[in-house]
């Protein structure tokens, strides 16, 4: 059958369902039937969310957890996390009480500085561009004015503009390299239109340029455009006490588990295949509070892979270290977010998640994301070097396989009360499930 459509982004939300079902499902009232039950009954609520993006159809849903006990600079936050895999809320909890017992988190924000591109292509002598550019440095500043001014209201704007010569890496490719200020917004809209105001002066400039000939005259703007790569808006997390206070049960050799936990940071920092799962795992913290706070989780891991791999070999993110008795952990990782604009303003769970972190500055936000990163890689890392990370995440896997055969609450009861004692695995859960439903029959 032939799937092509034209003008669906015409079509009414009911006309694009029924499309869908008719075309790719052999029940069609089934599918129809599946997408309206995650409609929202309030209609006012579900226009919101109809209109956050193109097509929409229906709503899909991620549960909103919460992580408390997280003591930030001497004072408490309840961290809202939004992610579909068990076992991250859990770990993150009960790393901040571990923590928490112990001095609690410290967090610094080092640098807030965003970076805007005006990418373009100019055929002549670089000394030539450079004293053009010098000369009219200037007027970039003063024609984004009218774009700028609410910014510096808020002690925001632009904060340099330096052209950088790139033709070593392509013939007669240059930049306008911009740094921003963007205050407690993330900024992406702000620093667009400040670039594309840019690449207008400069190719107007440039054709009034007397000392240009006709193809210097008409360079060629090839795009105006934020970048996510921030190495400059940068956030540090860290946790220390004395070796002896990691002790969380007799069974714990504190100087063991201490040098066993360094060891392993250690390999993450020199193998990079462990590297990516080491900071997966610190995303799963990250990710889920930037979900949790509307902000763009997209761009943060993009940024945070990439300063990952800024020396050309991919490395932790985090590092630790014993020294004079004391065991150390931290993180310094690049993070632009904000708490004003975008759907902060919009979502009302991204409204309650920042009513109950206390309506944070984008530093504050800043620091509690970078905490929940380091508290998510603490938890990994223990049970990696004590138990085994099968042993807790199964635990809590143990739901969703449940789920997966739809048990009713007696089953669920032993099921539960069996894995109590025994070790979960998919296998064992199914074949305990189907041993239960013999023995009724």
């Amino acid at each position: 059958m032939d799937k092509a459509v034209s003008g669906f982004s015409k079509l009414s939300k009911e006309e694009k369902i029924e499309w869908i079902a008719n075309r790719y499902f052999s029940e069609p009232t089934g599918a129809i039937s599946l997408l309206k039950n995650y409609w929202n009954a309030d209609e006012k609520l579900q226009k919101l969310h109809d209109d956050f993006i193109e097509n929409t159809v229906t709503n899909f849903y991620l549960p909103l957890g919460i992580a408390p006990n997280f003591l930030i600079n001497s004072k408490f936050f309840t961290v809202p996390m939004v992610i579909e895999e068990s076992s991250v809320v859990a770990a993150a909890s009960k790393a901040a009480k571990f923590w928490a017992e112990r001095g609690g988190f410290k967090a610094t924000v080092l640098n807030t500085e965003k970076i805007g591109q005006v990418h373009f292509i100019f055929k002549g002598e670089t000394s030539l561009l450079e004293n053009f550019f010098t000369k009219n440095k200037s007027l970039f500043f003063k024609e984004t004015e009218n774009i700028t001014k609410n910014m510096q209201k808020r002690g925001g704007g632009i904060l340099d503009i330096v052209l950088k010569n790139k033709t070593d890496l392509l013939p007669n490719y240059y930049q306008l390299h911009a740094t921003f200020e963007t205050k407690d917004s993330m900024g992406a809209n702000f620093i667009n239109s400040c670039l594309e105001q840019f690449a207008k002066t400069l190719k107007n400039l440039a054709q009034e340029e007397k000392d240009f000939n006709e193809e210097q005259k008409n360079l060629q703007v090839v795009m105006s455009i934020l970048s996510n790569y921030v190495p400059n808006c940068i956030v540090r997390a860290e946790v220390s006490c004395r070796v002896e206070d990691l002790a969380d049960n007799k069974k714990t050799n504190p100087q063991e588990f201490a040098e066993k936990f360094v060891r392993a940071v250690q390999i993450a920092e020199v193998e990079p295949y462990r590297a990516v799962t080491h900071n997966k795992g610190i995303m799963n913290g990250i990710d889920a509070v930037v979900l949790a706070t509307g902000n763009d989780f997209r761009a943060v891991e993009a940024g945070i892979h990439a300063f990952a791999a800024k020396s050309g070999k991919y490395t932790s993110l985090s590092h630790a270290k014993i020294e004079d008795g004391i065991f150390s952990f931290w993180i310094e990782i690049p993070l632009a977010l904000g708490t004003v604009g975008g759907l902060t303003s919009l979502h009302p769970l991204v409204k309650f998640a920042l009513e109950m972190l206390e309506k944070p500055s984008a530093k504050e936000l800043m620091q509690i994301v970078a905490v929940a990163g380091l508290a998510q890689n603490f938890a990994a890392l223990k049970s990696l070097t004590t138990t085994g990370i099968q042993e807790g995440h199964m635990k809590m896997h143990l739901g969703n396989i449940i789920n997966q055969f739809e048990a009713t609450d007696t089953e669920r009861l032993q099921i539960v009360n069996h894995f109590e004692n025994h070790p979960v695995s998919h296998a064992a859960v199914v074949a305990y499930i189907e041993n239960l439903r013999k023995i009724k029959l």
